[in-house]
């Protein structure tokens, strides 16, 4: 089985991902990671030690393509929706999570609201939302963020969270609280949800949310199965799926919407299969962008994936009947949520004067320049 194993990592992961072989103990407590108290967090490193799959640590982290880039927008309107955050208390997963989109978004007044805390009960290596033990919830979130959804004067919201294992609802209830606050005070405004797995709770989440609905339920898969034990320890590629088919089995009127990246290590034949799992289990709308490493201490990345071949998924998403599905380097789940959800066509990449093509970048990939 070891051996078995161990062939498996070896043909499936990159070079910088290896295999959890602890050293023998001494028995000393200094031997084993430090467990956090609560509201203690844990980034890089830290995070990550404890995960099955090792995370070496990237000693020089490889140059962007040119089709890599932000565009910046309104310092001002970043500034503002910053201070006015602040001001209520409330994070975005934006800021936590290190978007690159952010001087993008929040110039043009838009804005991810991630509530019930900034301290994950995960450690997906990819992500860069600190992890420990959580705080216990803020009773007057719901208020502050409908609040801000309203003095911000938005006529679409996305509201998504960090992994809550320690709730007995998984934190669904507080995403209720949220959106019905939100309605009172806003009562044109569009509300997606983008949620974590809810695993082991899945039913009472959905008993929750299919009675308190948002317009758009979203749930991110993030990649494909064979990359599950080293990028999203604790969560299963199918309880995934099937988290995503039971609500649109419950409410069919609800739009269903699902995001993944590309870049970790996937081949595309296997991204094929996603959106075909995907569609299989009637999801609507589709978001796939390219992987960017936070940090070093993060998983790396395995390649930039070409605009060409985002095209291709694209093509490919049409066919199989997706309501929308927008594919591009710098494309994340809440990118734009409103244009995407209203049917507009996903931004195309700025890709400079003089850009390598498909061909000679997998042609530098095998010679290694």
């Amino acid at each position: 089985l070891m051996t078995k194993m161990v062939y498996i990592l070896e043909a499936t992961m990159t070079s910088s991902v290896q295999t959890h072989n602890p050293a023998p103990t001494t028995g000393k407590s200094a031997d084993r990671p430090k467990r956090p108290e609560v509201g203690e967090k844990l980034r890089g490193h830290d995070k990550v030690a404890r995960i099955p799959i090792k995370i070496i640590p990237t000693v020089e982290t490889p140059k962007k393509p040119d089709w890599i880039r932000v565009k910046l927008s309104s310092p001002a309107e970043v500034g503002r929706i910053k201070d006015t955050l602040r001001q209520q208390k409330l994070y975005t997963v934006c800021e936590e999570a290190a978007c690159p989109n952010l001087p993008q978004c929040f110039g043009d007044g838009t804005a991810t609201f991630m509530i019930m805390g900034d301290i994950c009960t995960r450690r997906c290596p990819f992500c860069d939302v600190a992890h420990g033990r959580p705080n216990a919830l803020d009773e007057l979130e719901p208020i502050h963020t409908a609040e801000t959804i309203a003095g911000l004067g938005l006529k679409y919201a996305v509201i998504t969270s960090v992994d809550r294992d320690d709730l007995r609802d998984g934190g669904a209830g507080h995403f209720a609280q949220v959106i019905t606050e939100s309605r009172k005070l806003s009562p044109n405004c569009l509300i997606e949800i983008l949620v974590p797995d809810f695993r082991g709770r899945e039913q009472v989440a959905l008993d929750i949310l299919t009675e308190t609905t948002p317009d758009v339920f979203n749930h991110n898969i993030e990649t494909v199965p064979r990359l599950y034990k080293a990028f999203r320890p604790g969560s299963d590629y199918q309880h995934s799926l099937d988290l995503l088919k039971q609500y649109k089995a419950r409410r069919p009127d609800i739009v269903t919407k699902c995001g993944f990246m590309v870049g970790l290590g996937e081949t595309e034949e296997e991204v094929y299969a996603l959106l075909d799992d995907l569609r299989a289990h009637d999801v609507d709308l589709i978001t796939i962008g390219q992987y960017l490493q936070p940090s070093k201490s993060h998983a790396p990345v395995d390649r930039f994936v070409h605009p060409d071949e985002f095209d291709r998924y694209t093509e490919y998403g049409k066919k199989l009947g997706f309501a929308n599905i927008w594919a591009a380097p710098m494309v994340r789940s809440s990118y734009f949520a409103d244009r995407q959800y209203y049917g507009e066509p996903c931004p195309r990449p700025v890709r400079g004067s003089n850009p390598i093509s498909e061909a000679d970048l997998k042609a530098q990939a095998k010679t290694g320049c």
